[in-house]
């Protein structure tokens, strides 16, 4: 049962508020504590010095869990095994030497840009940097470029990749927060992601790497090239990448297209976001484990392995959760709600500020659009308001 905001002094609030998130990074960037203990504290901070009743301090944690966890902990566990499926079985290495041998090397940069982008939404983002940087170094060392040339729009991939488009944790934390169905999320995601790869990536990758020649480090210099023989297709690995996607985009446009409400319920359950990335993860398990040599028992100790991580991500995303909760219960959303309206600032730029700031100051991309998410959906009548202001 949510509880309702409570009457506090708004000075107060915005004190609490400060406080709270200075303590918050404070803990994280200068005396190194982990995310998840600095977030709830900051969360705990800004209850105690706002004056909330312990109850309602209480009531804020066990809410901002519970109901985080409970729209993303089976797409984390899902993506998780979907990604290492792909990254054992060469698909990502496959799209890459594949874009590269169709772009070019002259414009490779826009192969590796545009793989980081696909890869980076089943597989995380460290994960996909280690298994294509080598990638990069191969293309530096031939076209005797400096490495910034391929490596920047790599990570620009990546990154947009992993922030913008559903089923990372990310995304799909933010569409739960703020009531977005995650077909659109997942259009306007692409949208936006390929604008901003474009111009993080093959173009400031070009200006970098004009101005500063980057050597390959010495220690990869000698790494030998993909076996392009032993990689899976290309079209079958986007085939199955793009699963997940489609049935969710369908479930969407099935919601709005008059023609297609017969089948609605149809894809309503296999747009699903955890019934269509289980359709992907199965797919993957034959297509791209058995059929190449996997036994079942070796793609369960690859799956398992894969789970490892994800406990940490789950716990940093709650704790984000809890942030959210305590200022909505304090009564500190509505305080910033009006403060925005009075400022006729956008929603959107004040999401984009708070994201923005807390990503350069803890370099988490979930725990920045966590809090910004927390935050926004802690103002009144926001959850859709957002797309629209």
């Amino acid at each position: 049962m949510a509880a309702e905001a409570a009457t506090l002094d708004p000075t107060r609030l915005i004190i609490a508020a400060v406080l709270g998130l200075v303590i918050l990074l404070v803990l994280i960037i200068k005396f190194k504590i982990h995310a998840m203990v600095s977030i709830l504290l900051g969360a705990l901070s800004i209850g105690l010095i706002a004056g909330m009743p312990f109850e309602d301090i209480i009531l804020a944690v066990n809410d901002g869990i519970g109901n985080t966890l409970k729209g993303i902990a089976l797409l984390v566990g899902l993506g998780s095994m979907f990604g290492a499926i792909l990254e054992a079985s060469g698909g990502a290495q496959s799209i890459a030497v594949t874009l590269v041998n169709k772009f070019g090397d002259k414009r490779a940069a826009w192969a590796l840009g545009i793989t980081g982008l696909v890869i980076a939404m089943p597989v995380f983002f460290d994960a996909g940097l280690i298994i294509l940087i080598p990638l990069a170094f191969s293309l530096a060392k031939r076209t005797k470029r400096s490495s910034l040339f391929y490596v920047i729009p790599l990570l620009a991939g990546l990154a947009v990749g992993h922030a913008f488009i559903p089923p990372t944790p990310g995304p799909v934390l933010v569409a739960t927060m703020l009531n977005v169905e995650l077909g659109w999320v997942i259009l306007v995601g692409v949208f936006c992601g390929i604008c901003s790869m474009i111009v993080a990536g093959p173009i400031w990758g070009a200006y970098c790497g004009k101005k500063y020649n980057i050597p390959v480090p010495e220690h990869v210099a000698n790494q030998e090239d993909f076996d392009e023989s032993k990689l899976p297709s290309f079209g079958l690995i986007v085939g199955i990448i793009l699963i997940p996607l489609v049935l969710i985009v369908f479930d969407s446009v099935a919601g709005v297209v008059p023609a297609l409400a017969p089948v609605q319920p149809i894809f309503g359950f296999l747009g699903e976001p955890f019934v269509a990335l289980l359709i992907a993860t199965i797919v993957a398990m034959f297509a791209l484990g058995t059929r190449h040599g996997y036994s079942l028992p070796e793609l369960e100790k690859i799956m398992t392995k894969s789970l490892e991580p994800t406990g940490l991500i789950l716990l940093v995303t709650a704790c984000g959760g809890v942030l959210r909760y305590m200022l909505q219960y304090s009564g500190l959303g509505d305080v910033i709600g009006n403060a925005v309206s009075s400022a006729n600032l956008p929603l959107v730029l004040v999401a984009f500020i708070v994201a923005a700031l807390v990503r350069i100051c803890v370099g988490s991309a979930t725990v920045a659009m966590t809090m910004a998410a927390g935050i926004v959906a802690a103002m009144p009548g926001c959850p859709r308001c957002i797309w629209l202001v």
